[in-house]
């Protein structure tokens, strides 16, 4: 048997890989941080067998709280992914599979290669009403993508959505091809309306590097994008520094930051309440498109997701706190879970790209009823 994870987006260290039934794990820190839960690797050589891995140092991960009702993902031919079990007790997560290929991979959720989001850019690049723009390169020499759908011209509002400031938060990058795909249906009225009316900056990776790295939350420098927008640079957040200058130069009417939620098993989203200069009319047009996405939305609620912070005590360092400061837009971050819906569970696959795609579809139905209170 082997394991290796010297792939793009691969994560595993192996202890010990003599005993089938006790294949022993670590998963690997972010460089230059103590942030680690996301893991990816393949398994080779053990068809026919039953094999239980463990890794030994999830008690340590950045959210233990994940591993409660957690089940990992395998696939065996590299595009269906199903759930398995897993137990998590004295700090060990435990699960078990019977392999039937040569090779099997496992993963913390459905990765999502750069391979497939430089193909999804190139694809999306060639539509007539796209424009590709590469806003600089990361520290590792990447570059920052950004796609502009709509020529601009006559647009009332400048829309933005950013997607896996967080590498390990994959989810959010399979949102982005729902964005895609119903935007840029010539047929779909939706669309129609959003881009009569709209100019749609996209960032579907913020961090490309750490999802090359196999990172759960943070750059090749250690920094967790998500705490840099008060004050990003080119020497440690190039990722933050290059798109929030864009930012400035367009304008923002509207905000949403894609995530993953490690914890909760529903789909949620997260305000900007907190704000020094909350303006009751921006919060008004927040809760107006959240109501709308309840409504239109099977897969989202609003029962469950993150206290609202006291006024005034917000973290300017935090994208949607710092982007609702700036522009007073209504500016909100969207979390999916890791786990399942537990408002609609599928025993089979959990939450799934596939259900990721289609709430972004329904988000920008949302955003469409809405359009007039921006």
């Amino acid at each position: 048997m082997q394991i290796k994870s010297n792939f793009d987006g691969g994560n595993i260290i192996v202890e010990s890989l003599d005993d089938p039934s006790n294949i022993r794990l670590q998963i690997r820190k972010d460089h230059q941080s103590d942030f680690y839960q996301w893991f990816y690797f393949e398994l080779t050589g053990a068809s026919g067998q039953k094999v239980t891995l463990r890794i030994t140092n999830a008690g340590g991960a950045s959210y233990t709280e994940g591993w409660s009702g957690y089940r990992p993902v395998v696939t065996d031919d590299g595009e269906n992914w199903v759930r398995i079990d897993a137990d998590y007790a004295d700090g060990e997560l435990v699960f078990s599979h019977k392999v039937t290929r040569d090779a099997v991979r496992f993963a913390y959720f459905v990765p999502f290669s750069m391979e497939r989001h430089q193909a999804l850019v190139k694809k999306v690049s060639q539509h007539p009403n796209v424009q590709h723009e590469i806003l600089g390169q990361t520290l590792d020499g990447q570059d920052m993508d950004l796609l502009i759908i709509g020529d601009g011209a006559s647009k009332k509002f400048n829309i933005w959505f950013i997607a896996r400031q967080h590498p390990g938060e994959t989810m959010a990058e399979w949102w982005m091809e729902g964005l895609f795909d119903r935007l840029l249906d010539a047929d779909d009225e939706i669309a129609r309306t959003l881009l009569d009316q709209c100019r749609i900056y996209v960032i579907p990776n913020m961090n490309p590097d750490g999802s090359t790295r196999g990172h759960l939350r943070t750059n090749a420098a250690g920094m967790n994008l998500n705490r840099a927008w008060a004050a990003p640079s080119m020497d440690q957040s190039p990722e933050v520094f290059l798109v929030r200058r864009k930012m400035h130069e367009t304008g923002v009417d509207f905000h949403m930051d894609v995530h993953g939620d490690e914890a909760l098993p529903y789909n949620f989203l997260a305000g900007f309440e907190s704000i020094p200069s909350l303006d009751q009319t921006q919060l008004e047009k927040y809760k107006l498109f959240q109501e709308t996405l309840d409504r239109v939305a099977a897969e989202f609620q609003t029962v469950h997701g993150y206290p609202v912070n006291p006024p005034e005590s917000s973290d300017l360092r935090k994208c949607t706190d710092y982007t609702a400061e700036s522009f007073g837009c209504a500016a909100m971050t969207l979390e999916m879970p890791f786990k399942d819906n537990a408002d609609n569970p599928d025993i089979i696959v959990g939450w799934s790209p596939e259900k990721c795609r289609q709430l972004a579809k329904d988000c920008l139905e949302a955003l469409s009823l809405t359009l007039t209170g921006l």
